[in-house]
């Protein structure tokens, strides 16, 4: 006998496996009624090998009585968080949430210090290891068997964790630019027919990016959600609704104000449950509420950059070499060694950020630089900031976001490709852009890339909203943690005329109001 536990996601591949697994009146079934079913069936079909046969976003934990085991499983990118925690008497906590283990009288809450240097180099949780002491991530890809020490399923107990799936890269010189880009654009229309059903109505959020107006062109969703400044620099929602116009399809723009970002930072670093300092996650939030208030749905286009050369600094990958095993750590490392250290009242120079990738470059040995950087990025970056953002956030405010661009489907080509035909001298995403330009203008698909860029440089140095910054750059929190002489001096050489230590910080800060929230008295 099994039984869900606790799952959050969506399979998107649910009417093959139906099929497949023989599922009887699936389609009259609702989804929170079809899902179960077949996390059920396709369990007891393939076991412990269950995640390879499904496409998706999707966490979940089955307790097989059978075996007297609990089965716990992420999907191949990490979509979907989860967590756990083994307790000293052998009890596993877990959930999808981290609020699922706080609330629980088992665990103790404790900070783990030492996650704090890694978090003010990469701006974001890296890694298995969470903020809190004990309780650690499943990484993507991966599956845990708990199995209790004896019949009682509440007591004692160990921990066995798999890697189910690994990012491989084996470049493929043959196919041409354009077989590529028919192969990208063919498999996403498969993938477009799975991400809703019939009855299901979806928004699209859309920049001045090719991700999102690719994904929306291959969708049927009739509105657009964009966010925008007053910033002319900074605002993308009109190339957004150009595209949006252009496509025939409706467009709704959420204006974000700097008193408003400022006073949203407490709610995200609140239901993110870890600090984050990507500073576009506030605009997102605000996105996400905003857009909540006419639909329940919405796509999103992330994971091309990662897979297809999206990011610009990839275009220095062949000049990096060999030497990019000694530093690169994901495109968001913004802290050196010795400026963690003269800020922070502890410091432990054994505790590194290359450390978390050493493994990946063992993975990718023998690979060209370009497959290197991004295979960092895939299993680092987008499982600690991007996706965390996308389902917290959402989560929060009650939206649902579905991002058809991050599918083991779309990988396979991004890893049989050389990486010639995603970067080169003019422009990143080659293939990829040439793929979208299918059904987008080619001023819209080969646009240079924007970035969910936000004026947060220039709010920072602003008087009107940066009283909270200031104060808690040398409050008492961060008197526990840093030297906050040291906090001041970064801050007044950022205001006076340095906009580039902005990022730095917006990190310090973003963790003092999470630290704020979580442990203080």
């Amino acid at each position: 006998m099994t039984e869900i536990r606790t799952y959050r996601g969506h399979i998107r591949n649910w009417k093959a496996l139906c099929e497949e697994l023989k599922i009887e009146g699936a389609k009259t079934m609702s989804r929170e009624e079809r899902e179960p079913v077949i996390l059920q069936r396709a369990y007891e079909e393939w076991g412990h090998d269950m995640g390879m046969h499904m496409h998706g976003m999707f966490a979940f934990a089955i307790w097989d009585g059978e075996k007297q085991e609990l089965f716990c499983l992420r999907d191949p990118f990490g979509t979907k968080p989860f967590y756990y925690y083994l307790t000293e008497e052998g009890k596993l906590l877990y959930g999808t949430m981290i609020r699922d283990i706080l609330r629980d009288p088992a665990y103790h809450k404790e900070l783990n210090e030492d996650m704090l240097q890694i978090f003010l180099s990469l701006t974001y949780v890296a890694g298995e290891d969470t903020f809190f002491k004990g309780i650690k991530k499943l990484m993507p890809g991966r599956y845990l068997v708990w199995k209790p020490a004896s019949d009682n399923a509440e007591a004692g107990g160990s921990v066995e964790i798999t890697r189910y799936f690994v990012p491989t890269f084996c470049p493929d010189e043959e196919p041409a630019l354009e077989d590529w880009a028919d192969e990208i654009h063919t498999t996403l229309q498969e993938i477009m027919k799975e991400v809703k059903d019939e009855d299901e109505k979806a928004d699209s959020f859309l920049s001045g990016g090719v991700d999102s107006s690719y994904v929306l062109a291959m969708s049927d969703a009739q509105m657009t959600d964009s966010c925008g400044y007053d910033e002319p620099r900074f605002d993308e929602s009109g190339l957004a609704k150009q595209t949006a116009d252009l496509l025939g399809r409706g467009f709704s723009r959420c204006r974000i104000t700097p008193e408003e970002y400022f006073a949203i930072v407490p709610y995200v670093m609140e239901n993110m449950e870890q600090p984050l300092g990507d500073a576009s996650a506030i605009a997102f939030t605000l996105g996400c509420l905003a857009t909540a208030k006419h639909t329940k749905l919405c796509y999103s286009g992330e994971g091309s950059d990662e897979f297809f050369g999206g990011y610009n600094m990839y275009r220095n990958a062949p000049r990096y070499g060999d030497n990019l095993k000694n530093f690169y750590v994901g495109n968001t490392n913004i802290m050196k060694e010795e400026e963690k250290e003269k800020i922070l009242l502890r410091y432990d120079p054994e505790n590194l950020p290359i450390n978390l990738v050493k493994d990946i470059y063992e993975e990718t040995e023998g690979l060209d630089p370009l497959a290197k950087m991004s295979d960092v990025d895939i299993q680092i970056w987008l499982e600690g900031d991007i996706y965390l953002n996308v389902d917290k956030m959402s989560t929060a405010a009650g939206l649902e976001i579905r991002m058809p661009l991050t599918d083991r489907r779309i990988f396979d080509i991004a890893s049989r490709m050389p990486s010639r035909f995603k970067v080169n001298e003019e422009q990143n995403k080659v293939a990829f852009r040439t793929a979208a330009a299918k059904v987008l203008p080619e001023e819209i698909a080969f646009r240079k890339k924007l970035g969910f860029i936000v004026p947060i440089r220039i709010w920072l140095a602003d008087e009107r909203y940066n009283a909270d910054v200031r104060a808690r750059l040398t409050g008492s929190s961060a008197a526990k943690f840093f030297r906050t002489e040291e906090l001041q001096a970064i801050y007044d050489e950022y205001v006076g005329g340095n906009s580039d230590l902005w990022r730095k910080i917006w990190t310090i800060y973003t963790f003092l109001v999470w630290y704020d929230i979580y442990f203080a008295d």
